[in-house]
Parts: structure tokens; C-alpha cells; sequence
């Protein structure tokens, strides 16, 4: 165990980036713990809104397409009683107004009786 040890020491005695760690540690250690506690924290918080905003985008589209749906309804029944009150005012004006080709025909029977 102990010429493991030794052995592993020198490896990492020997390798130039265990040594930059080594240093950084050395300077930077409590720091370094710190920031990836408060990188940790701002990850967490991240996500946290992230996933507020999804589910609020989420309902805003149901909400928006219940509104469309109910538009689209509104809509098409306005539609429907327009037609049947543009129908209304069409019979109406047929009721009232005698088109030409009758009313000619009304004239010369009419012409033709009074010539008899």
C-alpha cells in the first residue's frame, strides 16, 4: 500500500496539470468551494424560472386557444343570424316589391281587359 501511495504521490508530483490544481487550490480553495456553491445556488434558480416560465407560456397558449375557440364561435353564430336576417329582409322585399316581368304582364292583361 504504501509504494501505491508514493507511487501516486509522484504522479501527481510529476503531472503538470495535478500541479496547476495543487496551486489553485492552495490559493483559491475556500473561494473556489464558495463560487461553486453560489454557481450552484444561481443554477438551481435558473432552472427554477425556467420552469415557471414554461408552465406559464404553457397556460397562456391554452387560455389564448380557449379564446380563439370561443371567438371562432361567437363569430360563426354571428354569421348564422346575419344570414337568416339578410334571408328575413330578401323575403321581405320579395313580398313588397313585384319584379318588372310581372308587373308588365299585370299591365298588358290589365290593357287588354280594359280593351274588351
Amino acid at each position: 500500500m504504501a509504494k501505491e501511495n508514493k507511487a501516486a504521490q509522484e504522479q501527481v508530483v510529476n503531472d503538470p496539470s495535478s500541479k496547476i490544481e495543487a496551486i489553485k487550490n492552495l490559493i483559491f480553495g475556500e473561494n473556489i468551494a464558495a463560487y461553486n456553491s453560489e454557481f450552484d445556488s444561481v443554477k438551481k434558480d435558473i432552472s427554477s424560472k425556467k420552469k415557471e416560465l414554461e408552465d406559464f407560456i404553457d397556460d397562456t397558449r391554452k387560455e389564448l386557444n380557449q379564446a380563439i375557440d370561443n371567438l371562432s364561435t361567437d363569430i360563426n353564430i354571428r354569421i348564422t343570424e346575419l344570414e337568416d336576417n339578410l334571408a328575413d329582409k330578401i323575403e321581405m322585399l320579395d313580398d313588397k316589391k313585384v319584379d318588372r316581368k310581372t308587373l308588365g304582364d299585370l299591365l298588358i292583361a290589365m290593357g287588354e281587359k280594359i280593351n274588351k
